[in-house]
């Protein structure tokens, strides 16, 4: 198995598109850029370093829906894919931002898809990594439960992730609101 990214010394950071522009000071070698469909690359990458860049475009929710492209496996795959070669770029790799609109989702949900690659059986851990990392995280659930199938996780990816949730409405209550508001009630825990 590789090293973890974090036993390499590796810096991750997730952010939103707001927030690209603070990042390009911070020598970023890797990115992973989800976007919607048809929506522009960002331009805060034309003033970066060189660095390499993967592009993914599907929409942040999590069920099939008219006009909508959801995330897929075939989506998770390729995050997946994207870690092995993280992985096989060695000293070439020194910090990883993952980006999404909001940087609350669908980027949470990527970065917990390779922590739990890298880490498997500690599923609970991963989530306390994100926490650390991006603290309002609120990661996509269906990606999360591609991710559990893909890496043979059988259901205890998805499950650390309902205890994310629950950990995350008592100590951000704002996000139930915002997850509310975009359609996603059935992430949010009974209660």
């Amino acid at each position: 198995m590789p090293v973890a990214l974090a036993a390499r010394g590796v810096v991750l950071t997730v952010c939103g598109l707001g927030e690209l522009h603070g990042q390009g000071q911070r020598a970023v070698t890797h990115v992973l850029s989800i976007l919607d469909p048809g929506f522009p690359d960002p331009d805060a990458f034309g003033v970066w370093d060189p660095h390499a860049r993967e592009t993914m475009r599907f929409h942040d929710v999590i069920a099939e829906y008219p006009g909508f492209l959801p995330p897929t496996r075939e989506h998770v795959e390729t995050i997946l894919a994207f870690g092995d070669r993280l992985h096989a770029d060695g000293s070439d790799l020194s910090h990883l931002l993952i980006h999404c609109h909001a940087g609350i989702s669908r980027s949470t949900a990527a970065l917990a898809t390779l922590l739990a690659a890298e880490t498997p059986g500690d599923e609970e851990g991963v989530f306390t990594r994100l926490r650390a990392i991006r603290p309002q995280a609120w990661p996509n659930s269906r990606m999360i439960a591609f991710a559990d199938d893909l890496l043979g996780s059988r259901g205890r990816l998805s499950e650390a992730l309902r205890d994310h949730y629950r950990m995350q409405v008592a100590a951000r209550p704002e996000l139930v609101d915002m997850i509310r508001s975009v359609g996603r009630h059935a992430e949010i825990p009974p209660g």
